[in-house]
């Protein structure tokens, strides 16, 4: 069997710091492991100079049933995935859009494997974007919070949280909480 980080040897870096220029990602999925789920739902948004510039977002459609704590937890069903467009086709989409952009996400580890091991597995793709997880940022520059989790972040700053947990919605909340932790660090 195939280490993990062997097959990821190609993956980009986790850095600690604040682009100006960068795309915020988030994935919803059938599961908490790559290796038997799949993405259900990937949305970006792209910042040129900390300011919005495009967004791509889509369902995809699964090869199996929706597991009904997936359903609770985001909202999608089967229903709303029947039509969806195919894995390969958004998977090449969201390539496309993501180009060489360092990506922006919170516990973004996850995502970034998850889309790593996607594109590898659907397009023979490596994903090599180096990218910033706002989780880590959080913790040092605000480390008197309860957690860091992104709605507990997002309420800290009075910003709205409902539709949390579909991928649209929580690249906008995170994209509100990169920027404003960005404004911590740089008057700290």
């Amino acid at each position: 069997m195939t280490d993990k980080k062997e097959v990821r040897s190609e993956r980009g870096r986790n850095l600690f710091a604040f682009p100006s220029d960068f795309t915020v990602v988030d994935i919803e999925t059938t599961g908490l492991s790559s290796a038997g789920a799949e993405i259900l739902e990937v949305s970006a948004l792209r910042f040129r100079e900390d300011r919005f510039a495009a967004s791509f977002t889509s369902l995809i459609k699964p090869s199996a049933h929706i597991p009904f704590f997936i359903t609770q937890l985001t909202g999608i069903n089967d229903r709303m995935v029947a039509s969806a467009p195919e894995r390969k086709g958004v998977l090449r989409d969201f390539a496309a859009f993501l180009g060489n952009d360092i990506i922006i996400g919170h516990n973004v580890c996850f995502d970034v494997n998850f889309l790593y091991d996607e594109l590898s597995r659907h397009l023979g793709y490596a994903l090599r974007n180096d990218f910033v997880d706002v989780l880590r940022l959080s913790r040092k520059y605000l480390p008197s919070l309860p957690n860091h989790k992104q709605v507990t972040l997002a309420e800290h700053f009075g910003l709205d949280t409902s539709g949390a947990h579909r991928a649209l919605k929580d690249t906008e909340i995170c994209a509100q909480n990169y920027l404003l932790i960005k404004e911590i660090a740089l008057h700290s």
